[in-house]
């Protein structure tokens, strides 16, 4: 079993979630004035993006922008992995490539402190990339848990690239927000994502092999 193979009655069953829906679950994340750059790179390329239709294709041109964009707001004091394996304890299903992650950390050479998990749903099914997507974050969180990182809620991003839709996870207590962003609020994407890093940031020191530059 890997992330993707996951139904979310699983992962209630075998990791004793409590799960719940919250409408305007991250109302408080406001948000914030982006670069020219992405603005040029969301007008020249959306459109190509969603008449080719692929997830390649959304990925490249939607996804990791904003992403980037996300990075370039915290200042470059964060790390971005794309398509990386993130093998947690294979033994409980955790294992598999992770489509997008954001570490505190700026270490580009290895995962130390995973705090935003970002699942590209595939087939546009956001339903089950919802699954997929508290997988890894219950992996993130227990990747935590064995270096003693003091970082308490491991937040998540389900998107295919025109939608975006937002997780967090304390303890095990998972919420889904309700809501749906569209890409042309993606001022409020962004925000909401820079958001989650500080909130994580902002928590007690991490160990003292990893530091949190992030400052709110």
């Amino acid at each position: 079993m890997a992330y993707n193979d996951f139904t979310l009655d699983a992962l209630i069953t075998q990791f004793r979630l409590q799960v719940h829906e919250e409408s305007n679950a991250f109302a408080s994340f406001t948000s914030v004035p982006i670069s020219d750059l992405l603005q040029q790179m969301l007008q020249e390329n959306l459109s190509l993006a969603l008449d080719i239709n692929t997830e390649k294709a959304r990925s490249e041109f939607i996804i990791a922008p904003v992403l980037a964009e996300v990075r370039r707001q915290l200042q470059y004091r964060i790390s971005l992995f794309s398509g990386v394996e993130f093998n947690v304890d294979p033994a409980q299903g955790l294992r598999g490539v992770c489509d997008f992650l954001l570490s505190l950390s700026p270490l580009q050479l290895t995962i130390q402190a995973p705090v935003v998990m970002i699942v590209e749903a595939k087939n546009e099914n956001i339903k089950r990339g919802i699954n997929q997507c508290i997988a890894e974050m219950i992996a993130a969180q227990q990747f935590h848990q064995a270096r003693n990182n003091a970082i308490e809620t491991v937040y998540g991003v389900v998107t295919i690239g025109n939608l975006w839709k937002f997780l967090r996870l304390t303890e095990m207590h998972v919420v889904v927000d309700a809501t749906e962003y569209h890409i042309s609020q993606v001022e409020r994407i962004v925000g909401i994502i820079v958001a989650m890093v500080k909130e994580a940031a902002g928590k007690p020191p991490l160990a003292s092999s990893v530091s949190s530059p992030i400052l709110a």
